[in-house]
């Protein structure tokens, strides 16, 4: 990837642009949706809330530099995943009659604040996110006025955040998706001459990883019903490394990057699997990403800092870059381990039990700091 400084394209839309899409002087413009990590446009809390307020909304996606460029940690193979994700996005705003997706680039306050300062509101969903995303989001609230929208069936503003905690995301995940119509706004879009093929061929992304899947909700739902139907089959495929990898549900990347909510999987999953013990096993699943979810609300400076204070600074005197090469490399001499990190290297995939082996060997056995690691783990796994 390139820097930023070398890369030929400008923060866009400008402001001119921006300003252009605005109606007579008096009138409301409408409602900027800002999607991030939610590229979906059923069960969004946002896009639903947008629609519920304005009768004309702009969907928006910002290309930030600080991703693309060498300051992002993210593999090339995880940022064309995005952009499948991202080009699917503009054909289901298509498909419901609107004008698709605004591609823009640059830093996301300076897009947004043209947006506002031409009179347009600001939603989006209100992510559980640490490091760089949580101050971005702090500083858009504060710069901006850009509104939060809840509805991930986290518990926010609340002294006791876990009382109860069960009880509540069980009656979210029963409860009804964030819907809108459609048919009740009007969905603009601005040509800014920015894409995801514009992004890639800027920044040189190009991915080298194999068996990545495509991205995009249209392929997550066909594998979650190809799931649904075989999940009989998930007990005895979870922690094998060979088993996983076709009887697993394969869902991690689109629950990251919110091609399908996980409302809308319990769901299919629960009116549609049959009893037994591997939709039990696979519903608990889904409690525990929301679990860890919730965790990173309540504490997002643990994704810097150890957990447990005694664990700070843990293992940085016994630091070696070699030993750290080697793991890396899938060069320990633990067969199992070496067998997962060249497969993590390769494929972006990893399941759970063996990235739970191969953080072990590292930070008790190896005993290297935990960071580097975690930064690993962060730059090659797609999900």
């Amino acid at each position: 990837m390139g820097s930023f400084a070398d890369v030929p394209l400008p923060v866009a839309p400008d402001a001119e642009a921006v300003r252009s899409l605005s109606r007579p002087e008096g009138a409301d413009p409408g409602t900027v949706v800002w999607h991030r990590d939610d590229l979906r446009i059923a069960d969004n809390p946002a896009v639903a809330a947008a629609a519920d307020e304005s009768d004309r909304i702009l969907p928006l996606f910002v290309f930030d530099p600080g991703f693309h460029d060498e300051r992002g940690a993210a593999c090339d193979a995880r940022i064309a995943f995005l952009h499948d994700c991202l080009r699917d996005l503009d054909r289901q705003y298509r498909d419901v009659g609107g004008a698709g997706l605004t591609f823009a680039h640059g830093d996301p306050l300076d897009v947004l604040g043209r947006f506002v300062d031409a009179g347009w509101d600001v939603v989006a969903n209100a992510t559980a996110t640490g490091r760089y995303g949580r101050l971005r989001d702090d500083r858009a609230r504060e710069r901006l006025g850009v509104r939060f929208v809840a509805g991930d069936g986290l518990v926010r503003d609340a002294d006791r955040p876990r009382e109860d905690w069960s009880d509540h995301v069980e009656a979210w995940l029963a409860g009804d998706p964030s819907d809108w119509d459609p048919r009740s706004v009007a969905v603009e879009r601005l040509e800014t001459g920015i894409d995801p093929k514009t992004v890639a061929d800027a920044y040189g992304i190009e991915p080298a990883k194999t068996g990545v899947p495509t991205g995009g909700r249209e392929a997550a739902r066909e594998r979650l019903r190809s799931f649904t139907e075989r999940i009989a089959d998930y007990p005895g495929s979870i922690s094998s490394p060979v088993d996983a990898r076709d009887g697993t549900s394969g869902l991690s990347p689109y629950l990251r990057f919110g091609c399908l909510s996980v409302r809308e999987v319990h769901r299919h999953v629960d009116e549609r699997a049959p009893d037994g013990r591997g939709k039990s096993m696979f519903v608990s699943r889904l409690f525990w990403n929301r679990h860890y979810a919730q965790k990173l609300l309540d504490w997002p400076g643990w994704l810097d800092r150890a957990v447990n204070p005694v664990y700070r600074g843990f293992n940085r005197d016994r630091h070696d870059p070699d030993l750290v090469a080697a793991w890396k490399r899938g060069e320990t001499g633990f067969p199992m381990v070496d067998a997962s990190m060249r497969c993590l290297r390769e494929t972006g995939w990893l399941n759970f039990r063996m990235r739970a082996l191969c953080a072990s060997v590292y930070f008790h056995v190896l005993q290297q700091p935990w960071r580097i690691g975690a930064d690993h783990f962060y730059e090659h796994l797609i999900d």
